[in-house]
């Protein structure tokens, strides 16, 4: 039996959703036996009615049940009514949602207007100013007795109006208060929120949603999971928001939000979920729809061992410790397997689609950033010589028939691994799924240090399978390397890059994993509808290796290129956002390992960006503010002078290197 101490969810390795109270916002109810939600946030400017409505048209169109709208001052308070009418009136009931950060007043109006209202704890009431303070208890207590006042009046409104309330924590805008008691930590997130709840449930208020988000992936999922733990410990069970906040744009949006919040489903978390996205909010519903659509017949996978031990804290991260074999495993990143065996022929270009191009004029390889570590053959023979750090595998007999296999390293299944008694010396991969790990197996591998497993599953719950079969290796102390392997079929390219940011990133942000590896059938299309619908024709394998590395990137466990955490945009946004963000991609993607965040107003910004390396903020209308960690540096720069500056920042801190 699962440690009530590491207990998040109802079970590892049977899909089910996690129990939670069912709350109702306006007819649209949430928790409970309800469907999982989807939500989204305009982009407009709250004050011109049309406009808003219109976008909230178009999202409902697409599959939003729910529209928040920011409301950050009387003002757009105010006009969320003209908004809610203006809606009624040609015939859509959608609730609507109104976001709050720093005014409580404006909370207040809103919650006599809307279905709901967001607020969020590390904003309303407290104080946020990077200040460093060691609190007593007794002026901790008078902080929260100073909160208790100011918040009670909404806590009362939305009681009398029906009106819900979710109490949305964000990593990066946690109180002065909690971060000097709590530090920047999963567990501050979670008992920012939970100040917020006691003040409900002593007011008998119950018509609350919960929310954990970071734009860190890791932070985000263990932040959920140990207030679903703390809520299980104390007789809660309110329902779960599910967002990565700024996870930016395009394919990296799409990949860091679907392995955050696909890690959680993956657990029966959440009962909403918002994708956000640096784009038009119409184009992140698609994706939390197909999210969502992935475990509407999840509980009907075949059945898979049961857990009585978790082998990892699940609050915090560790990597799983391992062999060091050829590169693979130990203290090294990742790995990145590229699959070319249905290939007939393998020439020169196709290992551009693996990351690495020939020169014919200089006879050298030239290697991207993202080139895959290992290349799988397969039964075929390459007819050329590799590039240097390259490596290869091919399938066990075909590899007996080749004259020189120095080269190579041969693929097994677990009968030619059990006949086979003349490769302890050789490096080789087994290919594995969890009903092959039968004890004499097992006693092999624990005597041979030169087999990297890559572990398979054909499970509906596949993501669960593999985890547990990382438990079994745990209990019977096997620290051989896991390559992580996926076999998908008949899914779009969306669909691929959505699943499997999910399936491999439950796992890496648990520490687990060593390597990589994606198959796909060629019934998935060439052709892709990137995030303006717009087809784009590249090579099935090309596609699998950008995602890996992104998927690597997304759970922070291997960086390749920059990092940019943008915020979605809304009506605080004081510039344009997606075409700022696109400017700035444009002259820094090359600084691998760098975090830049793009954030449209102060409320996402010195705090929302976390562990950024700089930032770029909206600090009024047209106006820049340019911070370096969470200190800023220069004030109110004109926008059209602002990139240059920031570049010239990141050149001044030593940080600058020129494109390749």
């Amino acid at each position: 039996m699962i440690d009530k101490q590491k207990k998040y969810c109802n079970n590892l390795t049977k899909y089910s959703r996690f129990d939670t109270r069912e709350v109702f916002i306006g007819k649209i109810p949430l928790g409970g036996n309800n469907p999982i939600r989807i939500q989204s946030m305009t982009t407009t400017v709250t004050m011109d009615t049309i406009d808003t409505v219109e976008q909230s048209i178009r999202m409902v169109n697409a599959g939003c049940e729910y529209v928040r709208i920011t409301a950050p001052s009387i003002n757009e308070a105010n006009n969320l009514e003209d908004i809610k009418n203006e809606l009624r009136k040609r015939g859509y009931n959608v609730p609507l949602i109104a976001d709050i950060h720093f005014t409580p007043n404006a909370a207040e109006i809103a919650a006599r207007i809307v279905e709901k209202v967001r607020v969020n704890p590390g904003n309303y009431v407290d104080k946020k100013k990077f200040d460093q303070k060691e609190y007593t208890d007794e002026e901790y207590n008078a902080e929260l007795e100073r909160i208790r006042e100011k918040f009670t009046p909404l806590v009362k409104i939305c009681k009398e109006h029906g009106t819900a309330m979710r109490i949305g924590t964000n990593h990066g805008s946690l109180s002065d208060r909690i971060m000097n008691r709590y530090g920047d930590t999963p567990l501050g997130m979670v008992e920012s929120a939970l100040e917020f709840v006691r003040i409900c449930e002593e007011l008998d208020y119950y018509n609350i949603v919960l929310s954990m988000k970071a734009s860190n992936t890791q932070i985000m999922v263990k932040a959920y999971r140990l207030l679903v733990n703390r809520m299980l410990n104390e007789g809660m069970n309110y329902p779960l928001h599910l967002g990565v906040t700024e996870a930016g744009g395009g394919e990296d949006g799409r990949i860091k939000s679907a392995l955050g919040i696909g890690s959680l489903l993956e657990d029966g978390l959440g009962d909403t979920i918002r994708v956000s996205l640096t784009e038009d909010p119409e184009y992140e519903v698609p994706v939390a729809i197909s999210l969502v659509n992935r475990y509407t017949s999840r509980k009907e996978h075949k059945p898979i061992v049961p857990i009585d031990e978790y082998q990892v804290d699940p609050f915090t991260y560790s990597k799983r410790k391992s062999l060091e074999l050829h590169g693979i495993g130990g203290s090294n990143h990742p790995i990145v397997t590229s699959d070319f065996s249905s290939y007939k022929n393998i020439s020169y270009d196709n290992l551009k689609d693996a990351g690495y191009t020939y020169d014919a004029v200089t006879d050298k390889w030239n290697v991207s950033d993202i080139a895959a570590d290992f290349i799988f053959i397969g039964n075929n023979n390459l007819s050329f010589p590799i590039p240097s750090g390259l490596k290869q595998i091919c399938n066990y007999h075909h590899w007996l028939t080749l004259t020189e296999n120095k080269d190579s390293y041969p693929l097994l299944t677990s009968a030619d691994y059990l006949a086979a008694n003349k490769l302890s010396a050789i490096l080789k991969f087994l290919k594995i799924n969890f009903s092959d790990l039968t004890e004499k197996l097992i006693e092999k591998i624990k005597e041979d240090n030169n087999t990297v497993l890559i572990i398979e599953t054909k499970n509906d719950h596949g993501m669960a399978e593999q985890r547990r079969f990382f438990f079994e290796l745990m209990n019977k102390e096997i620290k051989n390397p896991v390559i992580i392997k996926r076999d998908y079929k008949n899914i779009s390219l969306d669909e691929l890059r959505i699943y499997s940011s999910t399936d491999f990133g439950a796992l890496l942000i648990d520490g687990m994993g060593d390597g990589v590896w994606i198959t796909a059938n060629q019934m998935i299309t060439g052709k892709r509808e990137n995030e303006k619908n717009t087809l784009v024709s590249e090579s099935l394998i090309k596609f699998i290796n950008r995602t890996l590395f992104g998927i690597l990137q997304a759970a922070r466990v291997r960086i390749s290129k920059t990092d940019y955490i943008a915020c979605p945009s809304c009506g605080r946004t004081l510039f344009d956002l997606q075409e700022t963000t696109e400017m700035i991609r444009k002259r820094t993607s090359h600084l691998k390992g760098m975090k830049i965040a793009i954030m449209g107003c102060i409320v996402n910004g010195p705090g929302e960006m976390a562990d950024a390396d700089y930032g770029y903020v909206g600090s009024g209308t047209d106006k820049i503010s340019l911070y370096r960690g969470k200190e800023v540096v220069n004030n109110n720069i004109p926008s059209a002078e602002a990139v240059d500056s920031l570049i010239n920042l990141i050149k001044e801190d030593g940080n600058w290197t020129d494109p390749a």
